[in-house]
């Protein structure tokens, strides 16, 4: 099915995996919640920028001042001032807020006024809490979470985590952390609600299918795993890939490797409850199977922008005898809907499972001060073909739900029926 291996081992040799440097893509910002890991609910672009230089370069029409009188900034002035003279505390254990505080909550304030849950200013604790999110170190529970329609919703738990042996499920939604209602309610403040030390417990209210119940989740330290790999008696080869990390590729690719060892010309890629993660690794993954300048996403800037095409790095070693399906539900997400939409759309697989998150925005980390940070939406991804993947998400080629009979059963139809329609052709 395969042209020589040889010819998969020097691919990688001559395709050196390339690191981003300036530019970290997180396909979130969701959080891994204890993780509450920013990963895959956005493209998150991580970049050194010089603030003053990007002001300078801002046209003159677009920059608020009182003089040119864009903006009233007498509202703003007159409201602090009496806010300094006349506010009380009503209690003996209030505080009056700091300058800084003050300051801080107004660029909060301006910042949720575009509406969007994935544009969010970090004064210095938040801005210190989410740098370490993106370096990994945390404990917590081991869950993607999300805000849609307007309400903090679970997007997948990890594999083996405390979040998956409690029973949470893509899609729940999340009304109360720790007795508290999470109306409202920022990822990032969630984030910070449910991660803690390992040892300590968190409590979630969640509602399903109409009811809520209370579910009590000990705080672990979270080891994200990437993949595991399966040949079938059926000689169905799986792949079951859980993020896409900075080394997601290195792992995709010795998977890859298996495969093509293994003689099966049937592949599983599962992106089930996969949360999405690096731009970069979803785009080197693409690549196996597309030839060189295949675009693999569109980032669209919006109507002041050209879209710029994100295209194969044409490692391309499969033929046309390579038959393959991709499965994914609700917590397949960003980088996994990108991968997923490129290889559909290019004819290469088809999807099973149920229609997918729904999340291909980018966000942009801007350091505001060495202190402070305003992550910023900046462009939404397209499929091959245009498609929205925030507005849509991606319905499946065969859609296939769990029965209660299933479920009880620990019988797995999507990979059943996944595997069936491979064997048939």
């Amino acid at each position: 099915m395969i042209d020589p291996v040889r010819k998969f081992c020097n691919t990688v040799e001559m395709k050196k995996l390339r690191k981003y440097s300036l530019k970290k893509s997180f396909l979130t910002t969701l959080a891994i919640v204890g993780v509450v890991i920013a990963f895959g609910m956005g493209m998150f672009v991580q970049k050194k920028i010089d603030v003053q230089k990007l002001i300078s370069n801002i046209p003159s029409s677009h920059v608020l001042t009182a003089e040119t009188g864009n903006i009233d900034m007498e509202t703003f002035i007159k409201t602090y001032d009496i806010l300094n003279m006349k506010f009380i505390p009503t209690t003996a254990s209030s505080t009056i807020p700091t300058n800084d505080e003050k300051i801080y909550g107004a660029i909060e304030g301006l910042t949720a006024s575009y509406g969007d849950p994935y544009t969010v200013f970090f004064p210095p604790k938040e801005s210190a809490e989410f740098a370490e999110e993106v370096r990994g170190d945390f404990s917590g529970i081991g869950l993607e979470i999300a805000i849609k329609d307007e309400m903090l919703t679970a997007v997948s738990p990890l594999k083996n985590s405390p979040a998956e042996q409690a029973g949470i499920k893509p899609g729940d939604v999340i009304v109360k952390i720790d007795n508290k209602f999470t109306t409202g309610i920022s990822v990032e403040e969630a984030v910070s609600r449910i991660r803690g030390p390992k040892g300590t417990t968190v409590v979630l209210t969640i509602r399903e299918n109409g009811s809520a119940h209370e579910v009590s989740i000990k705080r672990d330290i979270i080891n994200i795993p990437v993949l595991d790999t399966k040949l079938r008696d059926d000689g169905v080869f799986v792949i079951s890939l859980y993020n896409f990390s900075a080394n997601s590729p290195e792992y995709f690719r010795n998977a890859l490797r298996e495969f093509v060892l293994s003689g099966s010309d049937k592949l599983i890629l599962d992106l089930r409850n996969n949360p999405g993660g690096y731009l970069e690794s979803s785009v080197d993954m693409a690549s196996w199977f597309l030839p060189v300048g295949k675009t693999v996403v569109i980032e669209d800037e919006g109507i002041n922008a050209d879209q710029k095409a994100l295209r194969s790095k044409g490692y391309d070693i499969f033929n046309s005898n390579l038959k393959m399906t991709i499965l994914i539900n609700e917590g397949s997400a960003s980088a996994s809907e990108i991968l997923a939409g490129a290889l559909n759309e290019h004819g290469i697989a088809n999807l099973v499972g149920e229609k997918s998150f729904g999340k291909g925005s980018v966000q942009e980390l801007i350091e505001i001060t060495p202190e402070t940070s305003l992550k910023v939406t900046i462009a939404r991804w397209l499929t091959p073909n245009g498609h929205s993947i925030s507005e849509n998400g991606l319905e499946p080629d065969v859609k296939v739900e769990f029965t209660k009979a299933d479920i009880k059963n620990k019988y797995d139809r999507q990979l059943e029926t996944a595997a069936k329609i491979l064997l048939a052709n």
